[in-house]
């Protein structure tokens, strides 16, 4: 289905509220938006940021990977949002430079190879670097954690924010991505702890999620881009200070927030 007048105007409004950094009210977004409306708007948003600017897609983000998630929001998939050039973030931040942002950690998968949805979990493997990761959702939405629809999630890209990669690996197999512990500590005292199993399972399955559900809506997986590929720990509130993310056997990234 093309975008509708009304798809246009509501993506016209989460779009600005991107631009000038203001949040929006939770009734400016129809709360009963069906997935495949709020997935028009989302493509709408980005080709928005892209559109005559510096902007440029540089990846996704993958939301909504264990079964804790899903329930905070009502949904029996995941979904997926885009990372424009923005989004890409060095691993300082301020943070009145953000709306309403939260903490994951998760692992970035860094494209070697385009995808296909052809490709198995090793196949992907083989094409990917794999990076200890933090992602920082941040959404257009005053007060939206978890207070937002569904619907309203997928229209505000999945509440993409930022993203940190560390360094990354190459030729890591699925076995060593398996029953791994990602660890979150802020100014050296642990917040939270979680396992590579919470993400569907297996991080890799995540990522061939994302490629067969960009096929449906007419998107690839292309060489260079980076994939969030899923929270192993409940969202932390993003506060000031120095975060790190730990991971056994890939090293650890760190947000310094000022």
């Amino acid at each position: 289905m093309e975008l509708t007048k009304e798809d246009s105007r509501l993506a016209e409004k989460l779009f600005n509220a991107y631009l000038q950094n203001e949040p929006i009210g939770k009734d400016a977004i129809p709360a009963d938006l069906e997935k495949s409306t709020a997935y028009r708007i989302q493509h709408e948003v980005t080709s928005k940021k892209t559109s005559g600017s510096a902007e440029e897609v540089k990846g996704y983000k993958i939301s909504l990977t264990s079964p804790e998630t899903r329930d905070l929001f009502q949904s029996e998939t995941p979904l997926y949002g885009a990372l424009t050039s923005s989004s890409l973030s060095e691993g300082v931040i301020e943070l009145e430079s953000l709306i309403s942002p939260l903490l994951e950690i998760e692992l970035i998968f860094i494209l070697k190879e385009d995808l296909s949805v052809e490709d198995d979990v090793h196949a992907i493997l083989q094409k990917s670097l794999v990076a200890p990761g933090i992602e920082v959702p941040d959404s257009r939405f005053e007060d939206w954690f978890p207070k937002i629809t569904l619907g309203q999630v997928i229209a505000d890209s999945a509440v993409a924010g930022k993203i940190i990669a560390g360094t990354p690996k190459d030729g890591l197999t699925f076995g060593d991505l398996q029953e791994i512990q990602g660890t979150l500590a802020l100014n050296g005292k642990e917040l939270a702890t979680g396992s590579s199993s919470t993400v569907l399972d297996h991080p890799a399955n995540a990522v061939k999620w994302l490629a067969e559900e960009l096929a449906g809506h007419g998107g690839s997986l292309k060489k260079g881009m980076y994939i969030s590929s899923g929270t192993f720990t409940l969202p932390q509130r993003l506060e000031k200070g120095l975060y790190t993310a730990s991971y056994e056997g890939l090293g650890e990234v760190s947000l310094k927030v000022r």
